[in-house]
């Protein structure tokens, strides 16, 4: 196991692992990724049991774009390491990747301490060997276009590969709202061909991940809306000031952000894309 040293976890990050917790113990997956489904199916077979098959067919597609000859591989923003534990049981050599102790402990358990894990942020990653694939699956939106390419470039084999698979924006006109922090697809496209990365394979996948979210909205809206409401009234009923307090709260910070995820289809329809990129680093003339 890497030996980096401890990071400090902000109070964002501790928001976002109890969010995690939930998620995981609502879906019993090793994945996090949104996954593939194909073929796309009615609506009323978006099941959670039928998600956990879409992810594993999402890791099979990311093999798929990966060439042959492919040994090392780092995979940056690795999450609680399901791709990790595909690739390990298909003979790849593979090292994780995060800035946060609570997904170390996952990864290291789901690979079976099979894989390295580096508990660090990639801008500030030294490698000690070069690899031959650097692996973003849906962890490019949490770090500048920039420093994606150059850290990738760093940390590559000359002539390796930066396999990078995630919701992107088309349109550069979107700025605010919850997929804003996604990279425009061009300005990506430019940071990584300056740092001398040439594009050998894309694929659009929009229609593919895009049921995913309409699975989450769909239980978002049964489940989560339902238990909120029902703790609403359980803290009326016991505590009438908490529950007026509350209620200010929801609506001053709250109401817009569960308004905006129940639209969250549509905003992904409008202005973003599901990409899977290839793209390879020039070797030294």
């Amino acid at each position: 196991m890497s030996r980096s040293k401890q990071l400090t976890i902000s109070k964002a990050t501790r928001y976002q692992n109890a969010a995690l917790t939930y998620y995981l113990g609502l879906t019993d997956s090793p994945y996090l990724h949104y996954g593939y489904w194909e073929p796309i199916p009615a609506a009323e077979d978006l099941t959670i049991a039928k998600l956990r098959g879409a992810q594993a067919a999402y890791s099979a597609k990311l093999l798929g774009f990966m060439p042959e000859g492919i040994k090392t591989v780092l995979d940056v923003g690795c999450g609680i390491g399901g791709n990790a534990a595909y690739l390990l049981e298909r003979g790849f050599a593979v090292e994780g990747l995060a800035p946060d102790p609570f997904q170390q402990e996952r990864f290291l358990k789901l690979t079976q301490n099979q894989a390295i894990f580096h508990l660090s942020q990639f801008e500030t990653f030294t490698p000690s060997h070069p690899y031959d694939l650097v692996l973003l699956s849906e962890s490019s939106q949490y770090m500048a276009a920039i420093d994606i390419a150059q850290c990738a470039a760093a940390a590559l084999n000359p002539g390796g590969y930066l396999l990078l698979a995630d919701m992107m924006r088309s349109d550069a006109q979107y700025t605010e709202g919850i997929f804003s922090n996604c990279h425009v697809v061009m300005d990506l496209h430019l940071a990584l061909e300056q740092a001398g990365f040439t594009l050998v394979n894309s694929e659009d996948i929009s229609a593919q991940a895009a049921p995913t979210i309409d699975l989450y909205i769909d239980v978002f809206r049964r489940f989560g809306l339902s238990t909120i409401r029902y703790l609403a009234d359980l803290v009326a009923i016991a505590v009438p000031p908490l529950h007026t307090l509350l209620k200010w709260a929801y609506r001053r910070w709250l109401k817009k952000l569960v308004t905006e995820g129940l639209e969250a289809g549509k905003i992904f329809e409008k202005h973003l894309c599901y990409q899977i990129q290839l793209w390879q680093l020039a070797k030294p003339d």
